[in-house]
């Protein structure tokens, strides 16, 4: 009745955690106290009131956003509020001019139309790890390309002797026949928070010019970084920001950004391509029909990006949010011997979980993650397994940007769940250690019976 592709596509809702639980049954105090409390969709809920009651008051909807061409691939004004936006706080090099923007529903089209023009069926990304795990589908569901990782293996990746580790990546996609046709980046960097050092950005362009393949790098936390990474200090640098001559051909570099993550507008569904590249955008805008913005989501994003009282005040409480919020979570984590990766960037902790992970043995063929979040899902937390390819088993993506309410009630149902599998440990310990005596002592008694029975009859 499908089409081969149709039915990869339906067997692929069907994969076990694929898609973010809880969805339909989520936490209220009010009026759904028992429900699900999910730490793994990275939203700013911190600011969604403050964002809300701006639109509410100043939003303008006009007659011609009704119109196609108020928001085809973003419009005439959104690009020019966007390339304003972009000079003032990344401090490009060169200046980003608008029509260099193209703006479609979201950062997920934005993957899809890019990839599409930039690689065919059955070439690669290139990524390191741990990495968002959904670029696998931005990229692969449509475009059939594959994620090809990186593993660090203890280097820095955000220093640039990690280019040595992209190196080895490489050369071992192409000795498997996958062509790799990009490197792509988040920075700052999802899920770990931390921003790349600009040695590392010119080390990864020189790279990419070598590999001749494309740099890609996705900046939509650019704003969320709240402070310096106490152990590298590396600030947030734009690839925007970096001097490219002799490194790079620019039509090699690309932006990704929009309003999801720094604005807490993921419902705006608006995500931009920054690029040189005449020829890519020629091939975006080929296949943007398909992904156009709503012209009323254009109108409020492009309201906001030109009010820059209300966006320096908005990007500055933001960011003192999301620092107290991240230490209220590290207290709490800390409180329960939970390890974590300290971020300075972005809505999340990569924290350690794999102490609470059954035994390698007790699994029966199962992902223990999956085991692991099936039992935090059961009391009302939902964490993602596997989402961020990890290097090592049992690394999760915690999202904090909750409201303290919701996100203490969270903490304390997943404290409480690792608190309960410690209890159940030390029963097993108890029950295995009492057999063990029982069994010790009734070996004990036979063997003295024995002896005594021995005595007696000599």
């Amino acid at each position: 009745m499908l089409s081969k592709r149709g039915v990869k596509s339906a067997a692929s809702q069907d994969i076990p955690w694929r898609f973010a639980p809880g969805g339909g049954n989520r936490y209220d105090p009010l009026s759904n106290p028992s429900g699900i409390i999910s730490f793994a969709t990275a939203e700013n809920s911190l600011m969604h009131k403050d964002l809300h009651e701006y639109v509410d008051r100043n939003a303008v909807i006009p007659e011609l956003a009704f119109a196609y061409r108020f928001s085809t691939m973003g419009g005439p004004r959104f690009p020019v509020a966007m390339a304003r936006h972009l000079n003032e706080y990344f401090k490009p090099f060169s200046p980003v001019e608008a029509d260099q923007i193209i703006t479609a529903s979201g950062l997920t089209a934005i993957h899809e139309l890019v990839g599409y023009s930039l690689a065919d069926p059955g070439e690669g990304i290139l990524v390191s790890r741990p990495v968002y795990g959904r670029f696998e589908l931005d990229f692969g569901n449509t475009n059939g390309l594959k994620i090809v990782y990186a593993d660090m293996h203890g280097t820095d990746p955000f220093s640039a002797e990690a280019v040595i580790k992209y190196q080895e990546a490489f050369e071992k996609s192409a000795r498997e026949g996958v062509t790799i046709r990009a490197v792509l980046i988040v920075n700052p960097h999802n899920p770990l928070g931390r921003c790349y050092s600009p040695e590392a950005l010119k080390a990864l362009t020189s790279f990419c010019q070598k590999a001749r393949i494309h740099l890609i790098s996705d900046e939509v936390y650019g704003l969320s970084v709240y402070d310096k990474d106490p152990k590298h200090g590396y600030d947030f640098t734009s690839v925007l920001s970096i001097d490219t001559r002799g490194l790079i051909d620019e039509d090699r570099i690309h932006i990704f950004y929009g309003l999801s993550k720094d604005f807490a507008a993921a419902g705006l569904r608006l995500g931009c391509l920054v690029t040189r590249s005449k020829l890519l955008r020629k091939a975006v805008g080929c296949n943007m029909r398909f992904h156009n913005p709503s012209g009323m989501s254009v109108a409020i994003a492009t309201g906001i990006l030109e009010d820059r009282k209300f966006v320096s005040w908005f990007v500055d409480l933001s960011r003192q949010r999301l620092r107290d919020t991240r230490d209220y979570t590290m207290q709490m984590l800390d409180s329960a011997g939970v390890k974590y990766q300290k971020p300075n960037a972005g809505f999340f902790l990569l924290i350690d979980l794999s102490p609470w992970l059954e035994e390698s043995n007790s699994s029966n063929g199962h992902n223990r993650e999956f085991i692991l979040a099936q039992k935090m899902l059961d009391a009302g937390v939902g964490l993602h397994p596997g989402e961020e390819h990890a290097e090592e088993e049992g690394q999760f993506r915690l999202v904090f940007t909750q409201e303290r309410h919701t996100l203490a009630e969270g903490l304390r149902r997943l404290i409480s769940v690792l608190a309960d599998i410690q209890l159940d440990r030390k029963r097993d310990d108890t029950s295995l250690h009492t057999a063990q005596t029982r069994i010790s002592l009734a070996l004990n008694g036979d063997s003295l019976s024995s002896v005594r029975t021995g005595m007696m009859v000599s």
